[in-house]
């Protein structure tokens, strides 16, 4: 979208000097903004008002209590468009060390119940992230048979998927009857493109969908796309050590973001949905 003097006379910063736009994502509508003292990153979602943003907000300060976050400067509408303005961070490089670590402190964040206290509708995936007492109970049904069902309605589901994703669901159940999950707080899109590192070196936090669940999940979506070195679970292991067979788990949750993906993007992710649940 092309932002008016109008519109940006609005924001809650002063005499904005320049506006370019900057690679964010596929979801938002990114900016630079500079005024004569400060420079800032803005997101933008057109149409979608400042609840779109309501739930990133409350990841940021929730993860930013243990990690290292972009600082919140602003958020709120101008018109019925959303927007996000947090500090301008100028990238670097750093520690994967160090980066495991701060994932592990994130997660020794704990919480009584599975889920978080509101729902994220806003999105092009919705989450239902009611309380649960049980992790089987809130995995299955509140993550992963939404995206069942989603992929069923756009015909990206078939007989044999169906068949082993029962099998693969009759195996969780029977797993986590005799294994318990401490709710951690997640992440919830630990990919490696929502971590960074600052101009100094500090790794850092972004975009996050935060809820508390297994913190394997968060380990499984950083085995999936790569940019994740083994310096990062070394790391993550000195702090909050995972437990003994995880990467036999892995599996079920990677098919979390997986779904996903087929949903979004379409059959192009099917070999590998497939791939996991051939293995139940």
């Amino acid at each position: 979208m092309s932002l008016s003097k109008s519109w940006l006379q609005q924001l809650p910063i002063d005499d904005v000097k320049t506006i370019k736009s900057v690679s964010g994502g596929d979801i938002n509508d990114s900016y630079m903004l500079e005024t004569q003292t400060n420079k800032y990153f803005m997101k933008v979602q057109p149409k979608r008002g400042k609840e779109f943003f309501a739930h990133e907000v409350e990841g940021l300060e929730l993860l930013g209590k243990v990690a290292n976050t972009p600082k919140i400067v602003a958020t709120g509408e101008v018109g019925l468009d959303g927007f996000l303005i947090l500090n301008w961070i100028d990238t670097g490089s750093g520690s994967q060390v160090e980066l495991g670590k701060m994932v592990a402190k994130v997660h020794q964040q704990h919480a009584k119940q599975f889920g978080l206290d509101h729902n994220f509708t806003a999105g092009k995936l919705p989450k239902n992230n009611t309380w649960q007492s049980d992790w089987t109970t809130f995995y299955l049904n509140q993550r992963l048979q939404p995206l069942v069902d989603l992929a069923i309605k756009k015909g990206r589901w078939n007989d044999w998927r169906k068949k082993q994703f029962q099998s693969m669901s009759n195996q969780f159940k029977k797993y986590y009857s005799t294994h318990d999950v401490t709710p951690s707080l997640l992440h919830g899109d630990l990919w490696s493109g929502n971590y960074m590192f600052t101009s100094d070196g500090t790794p850092m936090l972004i975009d996050p969908d935060v809820f508390y669940g297994d913190r394997e999940l968060d380990i499984a979506m950083t085995t999936i796309f790569g940019g994740f070195s083994q310096e990062f679970y070394q790391g993550y292991n000195s702090v909050y050590p995972l437990k003994i067979g995880v990467d036999k788990r892995l599996g079920w949750y990677q098919l979390n973001y997986l779904l996903a993906h087929l949903n979004l993007f379409g059959e192009t992710y099917g070999p590998m949905v497939d791939q996991i649940l051939r293995a139940y």
